[in-house]
Formats: C-alpha cells, structure tokens, sequence
C-alpha cells in the first residue's frame, strides 16, 4: 500500500481511533490533533511551504471561536471564555492547514486511508460489541478493576458518536457498491445494538443522508446545511414549544432534557444579543439547582415518583451543558453567535456538495449535527477534534478518475 507523507499521520489517526475511543474516549483529541499538526510538518517538509488553508467554512470556524474568546469581556467565567475561544480558533485552523497538505494526496493515497477507515472502524465495532456482551469486561480490564460498575456501560456512548461520525465515510471506500452497502448497513446495525440513544439517531442520519446525496449530490448536502442552520436559529423559538406539549408522558432521561431545555430558553432570552459568555453554562445562575415545583407543573409533571426522582441531589436543571449545541451556542454567545454558527452550517452544506464523496461528507454532516445537537457539550476537546479530523479528510476522499481540493474547510485550487 503507498501513502504519500502529508496523509500517513492522519491515516494511521483513522486506524487508531476507533479503538482508543473504545478504551477512553479522551484519548480522541490527542490523536486527532497531533496527526493534523503531523499532516502539516510532513507537507513543510515535503514542499518546504506551509499548507495555507482557506474557504468560508474556515472563515465561520475560525469566526466562531474568536468570538468566544472576545465574550471574555463579559462571560461569567473570563479566563475559561479566551481559552476555550483561542482554543477553538487554533483547532480550526490547524484542521484547515492539514485539509490542504491532504489536498495533493494521489489516487493510492486516497484509496489506502480510505482502507484504513474501514480496518479502524470494524476493530472499533467489533470491540465495543464484545465489550457490550461481556458487561464491558473490555474497558474494565483496561481500567484496572476487578468490579465492573453500572456507570462504565456509559462510557460507550462517546466512542458510539465517534464511529457514527466515522461510518458514512464507507460511501467513498474503493470497493463495489455492494460491499459499500453492506459495510454502511452492518456498522449501522452494530451500532444500534451497542449504548447511546443519540449514536443509534445519529448512525441512522448519516446512512440516510449518504443514501440521499448519493442520489442528488448537488441538492441534499446544501438542504443538510441549510436546515441545520435554520434549526440553530430557531431553536429557542422551537423550544419555547415544550409546555404545550405532552412531554410528561416520557420517561425521565427525556423529561430531564426536557427541563434542562425549557431552563436554557428563560436564560437566553434574558441575554439574547451577546449571550452569557463562552462556556458559562456550568456557571449559570439557578443551573445547579434541582427542578423546583414550578418548574414540574409548568411541565405538568404531576407522578409523584417522579417529582422525587427530580428532587434527588444529584438531578440539576443545567448539569454541566444544555445538551443541545443550537442552544448551548444561543445560551453562551447570543444571537451573533448563533448566526455565525448557522453560516458555518451552511457553507459545510455547500462544501460537502462539492467534495470528492458528497455522499461521504453529507453523511459525516448529517451524523455530526445529531450528536451536537443532542448530546455532548459543544466545546468538548475530543467531540470538537474527531469532528475537525473529519472534515479535513472529507477533501481526501477517492474518487474514480477524479482528484479534488479539500471539502469541508474550502475548495482550494490542486497543488502543482
């Protein structure tokens, strides 16, 4: 197998992570980032030129994090706003760098990481799956314990999001579409058995949207972009919705996400223009407290059962992050934020549209937008490192007879 310099750190990242998710999810963010910085040295060294990235995708990214840095200014915790913002930025930036040195990758380049994925992902699977039916015996080795507790089964669910990102990339392998197929539909299956609500939606998504762009390649990745970012706009409007529905009669998780929503949306519209400032969610006055009684009959949560399960110490009405990145981008950095997050949406929606695999790069879209909207808090290092490391890759998908700049970061002319 032959794999030109600037693309072997990041193929041998796809070949790793899937497994090292499995065993600890925070292990993601050192191996994606340091395999774009890798990406980057390998190309100064190959061409003795530094891979300039750009494109409005980066723009907004880049955008993104600079204003949450800037929202030190006034965010409940300053010093955590300007890192996290900085930190953010630096991320995008170096996932548009690394997109351009894999820009010249040759067709066997392509085609071998594209090999890796699979290898990666069917270890990762294959893993998580033996870990689920011997009551996660795997992790717990890992980990040194000789009791497995309840808790560990859940730390399954980062390396389910992960491989659910990873899976519509299957789109683009080099195999018949046969094989192609049954690779999607397998990983999708596994993945529905294993931990993790909002995996098992999020494999489902990207199947449907790599099916879809398959069909309209020029079509589905610009609707994909475009509804996201109509639902980051709308979202608090959107939720302002849950009182009138009939949200009691779900069980307590969903009730919980419920609660935690409604809250999120009373706090945004006390701030709506700048929001409360970078990762001020943790810190939001009231969050850390149990759902009071008018905020259960607001709800209608009238099963006593359950009113004492929400008055537990350890049930908060914002625990740590809204668990919706619409929300979480509203609550944090306003409106503006949020207009920068939906312009970012739309242009991965139209970069998708011209990458080598829209298919591929809708999927991954598609897959990534339901975990952020449903799931992990919206600066998490890992979730925000495998998605940057997905995205740079997007412009290094094969292509029969075709060879393209990078997708999702901004096309770039092809290097000489």
């Amino acid at each position: 197998m032959k794999i030109t310099a600037p693309a072997l750190p990041v193929a041998v990242a796809l070949l790793l992570a899937p497994l090292a998710v499995v065993l600890q999810s925070k292990a993601m963010a050192p191996i994606a980032l340091v395999s774009l910085a890798l990406s980057i040295i390998a190309f100064w060294r190959q061409d003795r030129a530094l891979p300039w990235p750009g494109g409005a995708a980066l723009a907004m990214g880049l955008a993104l994090g600079l204003w949450g840095a800037i929202s030190a200014a006034w965010a409940i915790e300053p010093a955590r706003a300007l890192t996290t913002g900085l930190s953010l930025a630096g991320m995008v930036a170096l996932a548009g760098g690394a997109a351009r040195a894999l820009d010249g990758s040759d067709g066997p380049t392509r085609r071998t990481m594209m090999l890796l994925i699979a290898a990666g992902l069917a270890v990762g699977l294959a893993a998580a799956t033996i870990d689920t039916l011997t009551g996660n015996a795997i992790r717990a080795g890992v980990r040194g314990l000789r009791e497995v507790p309840a808790t560990l089964a859940f730390g399954l669910k980062p390396a389910g999001s992960l491989m659910a990102l990873l899976l519509p990339l299957a789109a683009a392998f080099p195999w018949p579409v046969a094989p192609r197929i049954a690779f999607l539909l397998a990983g999708a299956g596994l993945l529905i058995v294993l931990p993790g609500d909002t995996a098992k939606i999020a494999a489902v998504a990207g199947l449907a949207a790599a099916g879809a762009a398959a069909l309209w390649p020029r079509v589905v990745p610009r609707l994909i972009g475009a509804g996201l970012g109509f639902k980051i706009l709308a979202m608090p409007f959107l939720v302002a919705a849950i009182p009138a529905l009939p949200v009691e009669r779900l069980p307590p998780s969903a009730l919980h996400r419920m609660l935690i929503w409604d809250f999120a949306a009373e706090r945004i519209a006390e701030r709506p223009l700048l929001g409360w400032g970078m990762e001020a969610s943790r810190e939001i006055p009231g969050g850390q407290d149990q759902p009071g009684a008018a905020a259960l009959d607001r709800l209608r949560v009238t099963d006593p059962a359950l009113r004492r399960w929400f008055a537990e110490p350890h049930v908060h009405i914002l625990p740590l992050h809204p668990h919706n990145g619409a929300l979480q981008l509203w609550l944090e950095l306003g409106a503006v934020g949020a207009a920068i997050a939906a312009l970012l949406a739309w242009f991965l929606g139209v970069a998708a549209a011209r990458a080598p695999s829209p298919a591929a790069a809708s999927g991954a879209l598609a897959s990534a937008a339901v975990t952020a909207m449903l799931s992990f808090g919206a600066w998490q290092a890992w979730w925000v490192a495998a998605m940057l490391l997905v995205a740079a890759v997007c412009g290094a998908l094969p292509v029969r007879g075709v060879t393209r700049g990078p997708a999702l970061p901004g096309p770039l002319p092809p290097r000489a």
